[in-house]
């Protein structure tokens, strides 16, 4: 159950990092590269509280643990785009 619940995590932080990656590269928008981050973690959070209401499981691991997955994924997404989009800004100077 655990393991499931890490490859599940893992492969979207991939994911999502690499659709942040190419928003934040190809679009001039400031913040569109958040977005991929933001939504996994709405749908972490829906995944949380349906936990108890529904006793579904996915690959083995109960709802919870797909929406702990889905934070986690959308924290080390957000964590990493925020870092690559500072770096991204023309007016930083020795950042």
């Amino acid at each position: 159950m655990v393991a499931s619940v890490l490859t599940f995590g893992g492969i979207l932080a991939f994911v999502a990092f690499v659709i942040s990656l190419f928003l934040v590269k190809a679009s001039k928008e400031k913040n569109i590269g958040y977005y991929p981050g933001i939504l996994i973690a709405a749908i972490g959070l829906l995944c949380l509280f349906a936990s108890p209401l529904a006793h579904a499981q996915v690959m083995g691991a109960p709802l919870g643990g797909i929406g702990i997955a889905c934070m986690f994924a959308a924290a080390v997404t957000l964590i990493l785009i925020s870092v690559i989009d500072a770096y991204q800004q023309p007016n930083t100077k020795n950042a």
